[in-house]
């Protein structure tokens, strides 16, 4: 459904570190890297980071948050060690959450913009 999806934050150097970090364990990487954005990706951009002069600001009770797709649980619990040593805070450590499913492994942190990030795997 969607091409893309676009944030903005306050510091593009600080997202960097803490995007590169926990999207590396998911296989997807910078594939583009310009002043004022950052383009991630496997093949294509599919999440354009962006400094912004007024980012959104946080808010957990919103429901918005990006989910990510992992390729195995593996990718799941290294995206989750990978966020927080990048500057991300924990939101939920991995694990099944069987309330959604059965075979729904994820993990959940949140940037340091406020932006609240998960990874998922149904394996």
């Amino acid at each position: 459904m969607f091409d893309h999806v676009s944030i903005g934050v306050a510091e593009l150097r600080r997202s960097r570190k803490f995007y590169d970090a926990a999207l590396n364990p998911l296989g997807y990487r910078l594939l583009s890297d310009g002043e004022s954005s950052l383009g991630y990706g496997d093949k294509a951009i599919g999440l354009w980071v962006g400094k912004a002069a007024q980012p959104v600001k946080p808010d957990r009770e919103s429901g918005l948050h990006f989910c990510f797709v992992a390729k195995d649980r593996t990718s799941v619990d290294a995206f989750h060690a990978q966020a927080l040593k990048g500057g991300g805070t924990d939101n939920g450590k991995p694990g099944v959450r069987a309330d959604y499913d059965p075979k729904y492994y994820a993990a959940f942190v949140i940037d340091p913009d406020g932006y609240r990030i998960e990874a998922y795997c149904g394996t």
